[in-house]
């Protein structure tokens, strides 16, 4: 019989706030944390705007030496990881450091270090590249600092599965404190993706949104005429617990992990199967691993990325799911608030959901104004409301076809 896991602590900085608290009172209030970039003049791009995470002062927070040797990503992740220890009361004394690990998804890492990196070779040589060029370039940075800064001596590791890394990362950890390897994990993800270069790189695809005349309505998942994502930077760690562990120790707990699914499309490097097959058998999986009935699913937590293919997907994928039931169930997508973190999205989301589940109420999907056919379902339009839940399924999928599904319920003993 597996272990039963728990969620005992939430850390984030995103576009809609920088703790848990202040995100979930935006997604209440149906607002979004969308604007027009500040980092950098973005007036030749096609795309002007993004989700900033604002009033972060990196140098305040570790002091000038270390913050100049971590990426932007490494610096959210670490600061959201902080978030999340203080929040479930973990004392990371050498016991329990020895038996805690770190697994956080990415989807493009330190690109911001990369591009400097680059920058710097060609216009000033060899001779000038930083020896702390390849520790802040390298995916696995944010989870090994945090790591490093708080002793933590189970499994660490980065999950590089684009926009479902997030998802990916909460259910390998929690299957590691199933199987009896650890007790506690942090779980998450983190990126930092605004660069013009990655924003040019998205406008050539065609996958991001040009609302530029209105950023706060750019992103609208569903809605007929959506146009693409938004995409926005930020880190959300989650504090996964083994139960009787969290119990011994008086610790809150949140919510309950209770299933996890993951698959592949082995269909198109960018876009997903038109049937949702890769989405349908991460969500089947999730259920069996649960010991689910689609019909125990109370609200479904939509990846909903705003772009034409994506979500006419994955409302098809649901409705293999749920058959006749889909008409009935909940479904949402916060990244008409936040944008799309790409591979923290999923971690941002299931940090909502548990937040959700607390309140029982459910988060809209804002900035919806025109029915799309082929999307029909239940997306709570605009306003959230209040509702009896106890069992969320949430989505993840990323280029390359990746899909995962995580599955989390109110703990009731």
């Amino acid at each position: 019989m597996k272990r039963r896991v728990v969620v005992t602590g939430l850390g984030t900085l995103n576009p809609l706030g920088n703790d848990p608290s202040a995100t979930w009172q935006m997604v209440v209030a149906g607002r979004s944390g969308i604007g027009p970039i500040t980092q950098f003049d973005a007036g030749e791009l096609k795309t002007q705007f993004g989700g900033e995470v604002k009033d972060f002062d990196p140098i305040a927070r570790f002091g000038r030496k270390d913050a100049r040797r971590m990426d932007r990503v490494t610096q959210l992740a670490l600061a959201a990881a902080e978030q999340a220890i203080t929040d479930a009361d973990l004392d990371l004394n050498d016991d329990i450091g020895e038996t805690t690990g770190v697994v956080l998804g990415c989807g493009l890492g330190n690109i911001g270090s990369t591009i400097a990196g680059v920058y710097t070779y060609s216009e000033s040589g060899p001779k000038r590249m930083s020896p702390f060029f390849i520790p802040m370039m390298l995916a696995d940075s944010p989870a090994s600092t945090i790591s490093i800064k708080h002793g933590l001596r189970g499994p660490n590791m980065a999950i590089a599965t684009a926009c479902a890394a997030g998802n990916n990362a909460l259910g390998e950890a929690a299957k590691m404190i199933q199987r009896g390897a650890v007790n506690l994990m942090l779980a998450g993800g983190a990126e930092a993706p605004l660069f013009p270069e990655v924003i040019a790189g998205f406008n050539a695809t065609g996958a991001l949104s040009t609302f530029n005349e209105d950023p706060s309505r750019a992103s609208r998942p569903f809605d007929a005429n959506r146009d693409g994502f938004v995409t926005s930077e930020g880190a959300a760690v989650l504090v996964l617990e083994e139960l009787e562990h969290a119990l011994a120790r008086g610790a809150q707990i949140l919510a309950e992990f209770l299933g996890y699914g993951s698959s592949a499309d082995a269909y198109h490097v960018s876009a997903p199967a038109a049937d949702g097959a890769g989405a349908t058998k991460a969500m089947d999986a999730a259920l069996k691993d649960a010991g689910l009935q689609p019909e125990d699913i109370d609200y479904i937590n939509a990846h909903g990325t705003s772009t034409k293919l994506n979500d006419k997907s994955e409302t098809a994928a649901i409705k293999q799911v749920f058959g006749e039931k889909a008409y009935d169930v909940p479904v949402s997508s916060t990244k008409s608030n936040h944008g799309h973190l790409l591979g923290a999205a999923g971690a941002l989301e299931a940090l909502i959901a548990v937040k959700a589940l607390s309140a029982q109420y459910l988060p809209p999907t804002i900035n919806y104004q025109t029915v799309d056919p082929d999307c029909d379902l239940d997306y709570v339009a605009n306003t959230g409301r209040p509702a009896k839940i106890n069992k969320i399924l949430s989505n993840g999928f990323g280029l390359g076809g990746h899909n995962a599904t995580i599955i989390v319920g109110r703990y009731g003993g």
